[in-house]
């Protein structure tokens, strides 16, 4: 028996970045196929398109050839003629599809028309909403929860020792332990004296201090000084110290001693030079807890100066090559509140953390971690859970991602004395909260065998690439994303079509399972088989009791002409039925009318030679289901009956 290959493509066989070496790959083997014929869907819709026929799903699939081809001009022009004429009908993800191509040839105003209506539509699917009702804090300090083993240190007095900085492979602190002074912290320091800087040495298999001893006479004050910070080369300091003007004690027009940053040069080995304050430090505000970013380009500290959010806020300021400093730029709302923010530290990789009784925690001051980018933009704020956090006060975190274990101070009870510094281990990275894993498995739609090697591709909600995987032997794919956003799945693999599944994440931790179910590009087309089927037509529907070609039917039909004009050879034998409902002579007739009426369309329209065709009306003798006279059946079974066939005689 002789045997066809067609191509029945709705999609395009590849996505754009698979590129031209696996296309001439793929043409390279249809020429091995040497009795076979290839029926290239897009060409056939395209031609069909072009002769002027319209409907909902000729645009769709045109659209969606170009769109998955990343040819954005061509799908515009489609999905265009989609909205134009078949808006009503047309699934949500088409709006999105069209905005994401309207995005792409800069047409951002008609993109953003459709993104809202795309939102409107799936609403309920949560896509692209902040989230607008109160956060669920305790069960996401809970899922940050577990992940450091901490420790007090034996160094720590029956006083204050808080404020930890690393110093090559030692560290400082604040401590008032040689005063015999109890120094209360009220999330900053009041005026009262005697709290300098300590240095020892950090001990490699314990990370416990030892040698503890003062830091250096000419930094060190009888007023406080506290949170230094060094710079890569150890050669800079920048600490803070109370309101201290040539030995004098100064105050705001208040009468509030505030806190200035100093800052102070190696002069040689174990002198340094007389401190000096930094250019925007006032005596009417708090400029105090300086940070450095990894490039020591950037300084970062907390201010109450006009123009804050809250009670102390968090600024950084640029540091230029001959040291001098930029203008303070505050952080922003999504860091700073109208509460406290304070102690920044910034990790090698990037991370800023900062203690905050403003952000929602377990009480007192809580310690949060985000990442800040160079433009200034943050990404996301979380509590570090416990026991990082207590219901006391948790600040002043430092921490070698290296070695992954770190300082922070807390007053939280069973310390030493009023607050105490801890050391931790970091056991697991931070976890992004809410975590949505997306998995499934790739199929063979007719078949539903597995389909190893097949590409899945996560996009984000721009159509940026998140992630690819190649699938292995049993098929399985795993993403885990964020929560409360959109994300596109798209599979593909050669010789078959390319799927692409819309997911809108909810916005609690959840595993979402998505089959991707992949169709042939290229199917065997028998003789004797049903080109409707091959071609995945479109039912032929008729009106009630008549036989004249409508509309939609007419756009069908187009595909079959464009197939029998691409191969001058086929003949196809049409056949007509209808369901048992009526009588059954009458059904017969009307069924041979409609199919003279498809014959004579396709020998019309197309210009198909008539003896290319033969034809029957079978009434309702072949039904395909149960639905016989007499027997109750819905609408939706009568009208699998309904049918037109296109049965492939020769080629």
């Amino acid at each position: 028996m002789k045997k066809k290959y067609l191509i029945t493509l709705v999609v395009p066989l590849f996505i754009s970045f698979f590129g031209s070496a696996q296309q001439d790959k793929l043409e390279q083997a249809t020429k091995s196929y040497d009795r076979y014929a290839y029926i290239d869907a897009q060409k056939i819709f395209l031609k069909v398109a072009e002769q002027g026929y319209r409907s909902a799903d000729l645009f769709q699939k045109l659209g969606n050839s170009y769109y998955f081809n990343a040819d954005y001009i061509n799908a515009v022009r489609w999905y265009k003629e989609l909205m134009l004429d078949y808006e009503k009908e047309t699934k949500p993800e088409y709006y999105f599809r069209y905005a994401q191509s309207l995005k792409s040839i800069e047409a951002y105003e008609e993109s953003d028309k459709y993104m809202n209506k795309f939102y409107g539509a799936k609403s309920e699917d949560l896509r692209a909403k902040n989230y607008q009702d109160a956060p669920d804090y305790l069960r996401k300090i809970d899922f940050q929860s577990g992940r450091y083993k901490v420790k007090n240190i034996v160094a720590n007095s029956e006083y204050a020792d808080f404020g930890p900085a690393y110093y090559g492979e030692r560290l400082l602190f604040a401590s008032a332990r040689d005063t015999g002074v109890f120094v209360k912290r009220v999330h900053e320091w009041n005026n009262k004296p005697f709290l300098d800087l300590y240095v020892g040495k950090i001990k490699e298999d314990s990370g416990e201090l030892e040698g503890v001893k003062k830091f250096n006479r000419r930094i060190n004050t009888k007023f406080h000084e506290s949170t230094p910070v060094f710079t890569n080369d150890l050669k800079t300091m920048y600490f803070t110290r109370n309101n201290y003007n040539n030995g004098n004690y100064s105050q705001d027009e208040n009468g509030t001693n505030k806190l200035k940053i100093y800052k102070s040069t190696l002069v040689e080995k174990g002198v340094w030079s007389k401190p000096e304050e930094i250019r925007f430090n006032s005596d009417q505000y708090t400029v105090s807890h300086p940070a450095l970013s990894p490039d020591n380009k950037k300084l970062y500290f907390v201010s109450d100066m006009p123009g804050s959010y809250g009670h102390t806020d968090l600024y950084e300021a640029t540091i230029a090559e001959d040291g001098t400093l930029g203008d303070p730029r505050n952080l922003g709302p999504e860091i700073n509140t109208e509460g406290r923010e304070a102690y920044p530290f910034v990790s090698k990789s990037g991370n800023l953390y900062f203690a905050s009784n403003g952000h929602i925690g377990l009480g007192g001051l809580d310690l949060y971690v985000t990442k800040i980018d160079a433009a200034g933009n943050i990404d996301g704020i979380y509590n570090l859970g416990n026991p990082a956090n207590t219901p006391q006060d948790d600040f002043a975190f430092i921490i070698n991602e290296d070695t992954k274990t770190g300082y922070f101070s807390s007053n939280r009870d069973g310390g030493n004395g009023d607050d105490d510094i801890y050391k931790f281990t970091q056991l697991e990275e931070l976890r992004e909260d809410c975590e949505v894993t997306l998995t499934g498995v790739v199929k063979d739609k007719d078949t539903q065998e597995v389909l190893p090697e097949s590409q899945v591709t996560l996009f984000d909600e721009n159509n940026e690439i998140v992630e690819t995987v190649k699938v292995g032997v049993k098929a399985t794919y795993n993403f885990v994303v964020e929560c409360g956003k959109n994300y596109f799945l798209r599979a593909d693999k050669q010789a078959y079509n390319t799927v692409e599944e819309l997911v809108s994440t909810p916005k609690v931790t959840e595993t979402i399972t998505i089959p991707l179910e992949l169709e042939k590009t290229i199917k065997t087309a028998q003789i004797g088989q049903d080109l409707g089927k091959v071609l995945n037509l479109n039912p032929i529907y008729f009106d009630f009791d008549k036989y004249n070609i409508r509309n939609d039917a007419s756009v069908e039909l187009a595909k079959v002409i464009a197939v029998m004009q691409e191969y001058p050879t086929m003949k196809i034998d049409v056949r007509s039925h209808t369901d048992s409902r009526g009588n059954d002579a009458y059904n017969k007739i009307l069924s041979s009318n409609r199919n003279k009426s498809t014959i004579d369309y396709i020998v019309t329209k197309g210009k198909i030679s008539k003896d290319r065709l033969t034809g029957k009306g079978y009434g309702e003798s072949e039904l395909v289901n149960k639905c016989a006279n007499g027997v109750p059946c819905s609408v939706e079974e009568h009208q699998l009956n309904r049918r037109s066939e296109f049965i492939i005689l020769e080629y």
